[in-house]
């Protein structure tokens, strides 16, 4: 992560800068001096000058000093292969800061060590498990916090039957909240849960 002074267009200067592992292929303004990165973790290869990229990776980045920028929390979810439409499309993030709110989609690969006997290699990937939409609560007192997940698959078999990317009728796409109801959308569902506990309140069937 790099902290870099365009005061002087002309002139741009690194004025500080963070090495940890994995990257962020977006990055969302937090307040003046926090940023979250969504992207994958990733695992330094033992054979070459690179890296085996991971699971979807969630940071949270201070850059209060900005000659010595940290990351304060991270979270990653799932194995390679795992991926979110949010690292091609920003719309497709939900965050609001005032209710300490982060929803994305997210397609989950998990692998199965019984694949792979002794230590599995970075570069293997998972089998998808699960689509739907992770929630967050995210504050600078307590940082990323899981509070849960919400799919419209009614089992999990799907996701091997239909796709092998986010072409199925039923992925979460798009996340939303109107008072305290959190609205998930797919093309064949709405969906709509307590923002309070996740408890489902009701879905619509799209045709």
């Amino acid at each position: 992560l790099f902290v870099i002074d365009l005061e002087n267009p002309y002139n741009p200067n690194v004025l500080g800068y963070l090495k940890i592992t994995g990257y962020s292929d977006y990055l969302h303004p937090y307040d003046e001096n926090h940023i979250i990165g969504i992207g994958k973790e990733t695992v330094e290869a033992e054979e070459g000058n690179f890296a085996w990229y991971q699971g979807v990776k969630i940071s949270f980045f201070d850059v209060t000093d900005v000659g010595n920028p940290k990351e304060i929390d991270k979270y990653e979810i799932g194995d390679r292969g795992t991926d979110s439409p949010v690292l091609s499309d920003h719309k497709a993030l939900l965050f609001d800061k005032p209710k300490n709110l982060l929803v994305i989609p997210v397609l989950v690969a998990e692998i199965d060590p019984a694949k792979y006997p002794g230590e599995i290699p970075p570069y293997a990937y998972g089998d998808y498990v699960w689509q739907g939409a992770y929630v967050f609560n995210i504050s600078l007192t307590h940082g990323l916090v899981f509070k849960g997940r919400i799919t419209h698959l009614d089992d999990a078999s799907d996701l091997l039957k239909s796709y092998y990317s986010f072409s199925s009728s039923h992925s979460v796409k798009r996340a939303l909240y109107i008072g305290n109801v959190l609205y998930t959308i797919s093309d064949k569902m709405i969906k709509m849960n307590s923002l309070e506990n996740l408890e489902e309140l009701n879905q619509v069937k799209l045709p």
